[in-house]
C-alpha cells in the first residue's frame, strides 16, 4: 500500500479545509458502501471467498478501502495541527 507524506514546508492547510475534506469524503465511503451492499444483493452474493463474489463489489470495496485509509491520514494531519506546540526553551 502506498502512502503519501504531508509536506510540512508548505504553506499549512487550514484545519478547516481538512475537516471539510473529511466530511466529503466521509459521505463518499457511505456512498461505496451502499453501492457494494446493493451489487451483493443484485448477485445474491455477499461472501468475498466466494469465487463468483462480483468483481463490481471487489473494485468499489477496493475504492472505499483506500478512502478510509485517506480519511485516517488525514485525521492524522488534522490531529498534528491541533495538538499544541511545546516550547522547551
Amino acid at each position: 500500500m502506498r502512502q503519501y507524506h504531508f509536506d510540512r514546508s508548505a504553506d499549512p492547510i487550514r484545519p478547516e479545509k481538512i475537516e471539510t475534506l473529511v466530511i466529503s469524503l466521509r459521505g463518499r465511503v457511505q456512498l461505496l458502501d451502499d453501492d457494494i451492499k446493493a451489487e451483493e444483493e443484485r448477485t445474491h452474493c455477499k461472501d468475498r471467498r466466494d469465487a463468483s463474489y462480483s468483481i463490481l463489489a471487489r473494485t468499489l470495496i477496493a475504492r472505499r478501502d483506500n478512502l478510509s485509509a485517506t480519511i485516517a491520514a488525514l485525521q492524522e494531519r488534522l490531529g498534528a495541527l491541533e495538538a499544541p506546540e511545546w516550547n522547551y526553551s
